[in-house]
């Protein structure tokens, strides 16, 4: 075994190990879910603004979600999924900012973060899938073969958890979702504050129309919160860290 295979196998060894440690969660029952349990499961938490472009008002647990767009967003759904007292994990993104995702709410003793997974990326995010509610991969530009993300579906689904997979190309997702930075307000000639930052984000499905919707990123106090369009937002505060990635 050459030295990199070595420190892979080190390495899923004690993400093993870890994932042991983690309690039972009530939705995990071993071997195949049958799709009418699939269904009545509550699906994983989500930023509020987020709720209505869902169509089961948050992300399905044992689904593959394929998101592409801003960074921000993803640390909006690890902050939820954590602050609900959910597990969860980000993999392969070291751009990341743990400061944006502690603000945004997070119980950041319930995430685990590792940014370089090593040359196998999947192979790490499903032995993660044992034991956490949510797992986002980041895929650095690799496609997985179907044979792979068949494999990992079916281990999502059979454990109950959700993967969200950016960054590269994959197959057979249940649902996709892209945001996109549709403007901000604060800062004017490089200076100012910044108060508000906008993302166009529409989610497709295999069987509901596309949704698309305007959300809003809004500092308040030392908090940053998700916003719906309709909602009022209070004079700028001061933002600290990074949320506009």
């Amino acid at each position: 075994m050459g030295s990199s295979e070595a420190v892979t196998a080190e390495r899923l060894a004690e993400l093993r190990r870890r994932m042991a440690a983690i309690p039972a969660r009530g939705a995990v029952t071993a071997g195949r879910v049958p799709a009418a349990d699939e269904l009545r499961r509550e699906p994983l938490p989500v930023p509020s603004a987020l709720l209505e472009l869902l169509p089961e008002g948050g992300l399905a647990r044992g689904s593959v979600v394929s998101y592409s767009g801003a960074t921000s967003l993803l640390a909006g759904l690890l902050a939820a999924v954590t602050a609900a007292g959910g597990h969860a994990a980000a993999v392969g993104l070291p751009r990341l900012g743990l400061l944006a995702v502690a603000e945004m709410g997070a119980q950041l003793g319930r995430l685990a973060l590792i940014p370089d997974p090593g040359a196998d990326p999947v192979e790490i995010a499903a032995v993660l899938l044992d034991g956490l509610d949510l797992v986002v991969l980041g895929l650095n530009g690799i496609s997985v073969p179907p044979s792979r993300t068949r494999v990992l579906a079916a281990r999502a689904r059979s454990k109950g958890a959700t993967l969200v997979v950016t960054g590269g190309a994959w197959t057979g997702a249940t649902l996709r979702m892209h945001s996109k930075l549709a403007g901000y307000e604060g800062l004017g000639r490089g200076r100012g504050r910044l108060r508000t930052i906008h993302l166009d984000v529409s989610v497709h499905t295999r069987s509901t129309s596309p949704r698309t919707g305007r959300l809003t990123l809004h500092p308040r106090d030392d908090r940053v919160e998700w916003l719906a369009p309709q909602q009022n937002t209070t004079p700028p505060l001061e933002v600290v860290g990074d949320v506009a990635s």
